[in-house]
C-alpha cells in the first residue's frame, strides 16, 4: 500500500510538471543555461560553506545533539523540495532550492572537513566524471533512461531502508551500500537530465530539474568520499 501510494505521488509531480507554464515557455538554450546557473549557485554556495563557515557552524552547533541537527536537515530539506515541487513561480521554486542546499551545506560543514584534502579533490573529481559521463548518456538516450523512473525509484527506497536496517540492527559499515548508492544516482543523473528535457522550457521547470540533478550529485560525491576514505 505504502508502495503504491509513494508512485502515484511520483507520478502526480510528474504530471505537474508536464503541464506547468505550457504558455511560459522559454527557448531550449534559455532553459539549460538557468538549470546549469541554478546547479552552480548550489556547489558554489555549499563550497563557500565548506570553505569560510565550517568552524563558525561547528563551534554554533557543538552542544547539539546529532540527532537533533540531522532531524533539522531533513525537515527544511524536504520542506525546501516541497515548496520548489509545488510552486510554478521560478523565485519561490528557487527559495525552496536553497532551503535544500543550505542545510545541505552544513551537512558538508560536518563532513568534509574530517577528511584530507586530497581525498576530497579526488572525490569532486572523479564525481565530475561521472556526472558528465551520465548527463552525456541521458542525452544521447534519454528513452533508456526516461523507462528507468519507477526501477530507480523503488531501488531507492528498498536500499535505503535496507542500509537502515543493516546499520542500526546489524551493525554493518561495509562499501556494499555506498556502490549501490553511487550507481542508483548516477542513473538518477541518467533519468533527470533525460527528463528536464522532456519538460516544458520554463524557467520554473529549470529550476526544479537543477534540484533534482543538485541531489544526485551530492549523494555521488558524498558516498564517493566514503569509498576513498575507506580505501585509503
Amino acid at each position: 500500500m505504502e508502495q503504491s501510494t509513494s508512485l502515484s505521488i511520483f507520478d502526480e509531480r510528474k504530471a505537474e510538471r508536464l503541464n506547468s507554464g505550457i504558455a511560459d515557455q522559454i527557448s531550449a538554450r534559455t532553459y539549460n543555461v538557468v538549470m546549469c546557473l541554478a546547479l552552480l549557485w548550489g556547489f558554489l554556495v555549499n563550497a563557500l560553506m565548506v570553505e569560510y563557515l565550517a568552524i563558525p557552524i561547528l563551534h554554533a552547533l557543538s552542544g547539539v545533539k546529532p540527532l537533533v541537527i540531522f532531524l533539522g536537515y531533513i525537515v527544511l530539506a524536504f520542506a525546501g523540495i516541497f515548496i520548489s515541487v509545488k510552486s510554478n513561480n521560478p523565485w519561490i521554486s528557487f527559495l525552496g532550492y536553497n532551503l535544500l542546499v543550505v542545510p545541505m551545506g552544513v551537512m558538508l560543514c560536518f563532513i568534509i572537513p574530517g577528511f584530507p584534502a586530497a581525498i576530497v579533490t579526488k572525490a569532486m573529481l572523479l564525481t565530475g566524471i561521472v556526472t558528465a559521463t551520465m548527463v552525456l548518456l541521458g542525452l544521447v538516450r534519454p528513452q533508456f533512461f526516461l523507462g528507468l523512473g519507477r526501477t530507480l525509484f523503488i531501488a531507492l527506497i528498498v536500499g535505503i531502508l535496507a542500509e537502515v536496517v543493516a546499520t542500526f540492527l546489524f551493525h554493518y559499515t561495509g562499501t556494499v551500500f555506498d556502490w549501490l548508492f553511487v550507481v542508483l544516482f548516477s542513473g538518477y543523473i541518467g533519468y533527470d537530465i533525460a527528463r528536464s528535457q522532456a519538460y516544458p522550457k520554463t524557467y520554473d521547470n529549470a529550476v526544479d530539474c537543477a534540484l533534482d540533478i543538485y541531489l544526485d550529485i551530492i549523494n555521488i560525491f558524498i558516498r564517493i568520499l566514503a569509498l576513498l576514505s575507506r580505501r585509503n
